[in-house]
């Protein structure tokens, strides 16, 4: 067979291939040409989500005639001056994505430098170019692409609906705001909501606000400032507190050099830092920029430019990492907003639902308290109201046999208390719930989730200090499990003693429970082993011993915390109120659950129509 050059427009609609696989892929690529110019605003506009008409307006330096006759040219760039390709500094350096796109569409670019009369444009169709014509058009560059893939209509079976081709742009676009938020990005067409950015300020007040303006309003109450550098390598930016997440990575946001990128190591390090307190399944809100010296990066790993290759991925990872458990050890107690907003919207829908008026024998009025506040219906009598409509006799004698329910209210609030971030409890609900009063609102407690938290946090300091205290059962317990399970469960018996869990073999298809943590005594021990069993048997045995060892203990504290349906005392529920606020990781239990939610008294006022 007969080895012979490739045309060159087959040669650039190969390349098309690996760099324009779809509009998104081109409107990236024409984007990033305008950041590398200079420009201070950025406009695109959709047709059919790409496939019939992008434009892409931008304020940049322009081009003169030669560079533009040039810039259609494979592997002909203005971005690699002194053809270092360890000290790449721009977004787009291999000179493919114009001509590549010329070679499959129908391009026209129209440019005027800053310092010249007039402008000029070039057209290419299906990779054959026109020559340089004057045009008139302000300073900068204009690009539209048309009918995109019309030169390899084999292509166009594998685009999805105008709609999802649409919204990928929309994330593009996205990914390139949040790392550029100095410059003015908008985004119109059909299939989507026009997007505006303005500019921001420099700094990190800036970056803040553009990830709100891309993230979301609620991101900048929830938002954690992140900040650390080690061996001239920077991180910084926000992220979410750990109740603060969605079901999906898309709002993981990460800038290496000013680069937008989708890295697996990046992620796994988020997957590290926040694995102690994020629900399964779940995934942050954050934004981070790294800066470091581009030598120590390779951004030419592949032809779309998202991933790199850190020369040190061990420091990065690290310093990614310490970065996020930092800022998280920081937030302390800290809960997310949108639980609070959530159930004062839920409240607020309940409120609209209409209920039967309560008539004749059933009409009463609110009987007097019994904490001698002036006759006002106390918190715990409200609930009451309901079961007049039913049973007005068994209702009534309720209220002569109170619940442990109001015991938290026969006494004053504690005005002390109250100064606390938690508040002061004032009541406990359907033995679950903690109900605490602070200054300007309501906190609602989940009394297991947050026990479970603490006793997690104290078995860990036990574990890193003097090793965890283990209590002698006096009477040991016989849990009968799969033969294969008690296997798996022997081959680690001595890291579970060394976290107070000691067992061993009885028989075939049982272990003997002898002795387990001080601070679970009490707990459901056959559930926690059983528990262990069913962790083990899914963990990958590559995975750090430190993870699995904490996922070890978190289970333990889960079947060792006060349990839902337990009676409190109201020094019991200020005592646990008051270990939150002074327990890192608080606001979260070992699951990722929120903890707390707090009701500002203006949205409870809302409500009532008071405001």
């Amino acid at each position: 067979m007969t080895v012979r050059l490739l045309d060159p427009v087959l040669v650039n609609r190969i390349a098309a291939g690996e760099v324009v696989e779809r509009p998104a892929a081109a409107v990236k690529e024409l984007v990033e040409n305008s950041i590398d110019a200079g420009a201070r605003s950025i406009a695109v506009t959709l047709e059919a989500g790409g496939r019939r008409l992008i434009r892409v307006v931008d304020d940049g330096c322009g081009m003169s005639p030669a560079d533009l006759e040039l810039a259609v040219e494979r592997h002909a760039t203005s971005k690699i001056p002194d053809n270092d390709l360890t000290r790449i500094g721009t977004l787009g350096f291999r000179g493919e994505a114009l001509p590549s796109i010329g070679a499959v569409a129908r391009l026209v670019i129209r440019s005027r430098a800053r310092d010249a009369a007039e402008g000029c444009a070039i057209t290419v169709e299906g990779g054959r170019k026109q020559a340089v014509q004057p045009a008139a058009l302000p300073f900068g560059t204009s690009i539209e692409v048309t009918d995109l893939f019309f030169a390899t209509p084999a292509r166009l079976k594998f685009l999805k609906s105008d709609r999802t081709e649409a919204q990928t742009v929309v994330d593009t676009l996205k990914r390139l705001a949040v790392a550029h938020p100095q410059i003015r990005f908008t985004l119109s067409g059909d299939n989507i909501t026009a997007l505006s950015y303005p500019p921001e300020e420099a700094g990190e007040t800036g970056f803040l606000r553009r990830m709100a303006r891309v993230l979301g309003r609620e991101f900048a109450d929830n938002a954690m400032p992140v900040s650390a550098e080690r061996d001239n390598v920077r991180v910084s930016g926000h992220a979410g507190v750990p109740t603060f997440h969605r079901n999906t990575s898309t709002h993981i946001h990460f800038v290496v050099n000013g680069r937008p990128v989708r890295d697996k190591l990046l992620l796994g390090a988020v997957s590290g830092a926040y694995a102690d307190v994020l629900p399964r399944g779940s995934y942050p809100v954050l934004a981070l920029a790294l800066t470091l010296d581009p030598r120590e990066v390779d951004v030419n790993v592949h032809p779309a430019k998202t991933d790199v290759r850190f020369r040190d991925p061990v420091l990065v990872r690290g310093l990614v990492v310490s970065a996020l458990k930092e800022a998280i050890l920081r937030s302390g107690v800290r809960s997310s907003s949108e639980g609070g907003s959530r159930a004062a919207a839920l409240m607020a829908a309940a409120h609209r639902t209409p209920t039967p008026a309560l008539t004749g024998a059933h009409r009463f009025s609110p009987p007097p308290s019994r904490g001698g506040s002036g006759g006002r219906f106390t918190a715990w009598q409200a609930p009451l109201a309901h079961g007049l409509a039913e049973s007005p006799q068994a209702t009534l004698h309720a209220l002569d046999t109170p619940s442990a329910d109001a015991r938290a209210q026969a006494a004053p609030a504690d005005t002390e208390a109250m100064s606390h971030p938690l508040g002061a409890a004032r009541a406990q609900l359907h033995e679950t719930y903690i109900v605490a009063q602070t200054r300007d609102g309501i906190v609602l407690v989940d009394q297991h989730a947050a026990h479970e938290r603490l006793v997690y946090e104290r078995l860990k300091r036990q574990r890193d200090m003097e090793g965890v205290s283990r209590q002698l059962l006096l009477i040991p317990e016989v849990v009968e499990l799969d033969p294969v399970d008690v296997d798996r469960l022997l081959q680690h018996s001595g890291a579970l003693a060394d976290l107070g869990l000691v067992l061993e073999a009885f028989g075939p298809g049982a272990v003997l429970i002898r002795e387990v943590p001080a601070l679970i005594a009490g707990g459901r021990v056959r559930a926690l082993v059983e528990a262990i069993a069913g962790a083990l048997a899914e963990w990958d045995s590559t995975a750090p011993l430190a993870e699995r060892l904490d996922a070890m203990l978190s289970r333990m504290a889960c079947h060792g915390s006060v349990r839902a349906g337990r009676s409190l005392k109201p020094e019991e529920m200020n005592a646990l109120l008051r270990e939150m606020e002074a327990t890192p990781l608080s606001g979260q239990c070992n699951h990722g659950r929120p903890t707390w939610i707090e009701l500002k008294l203006d949205d409870i006022e809302k409500l009532f129509g008071r405001r």
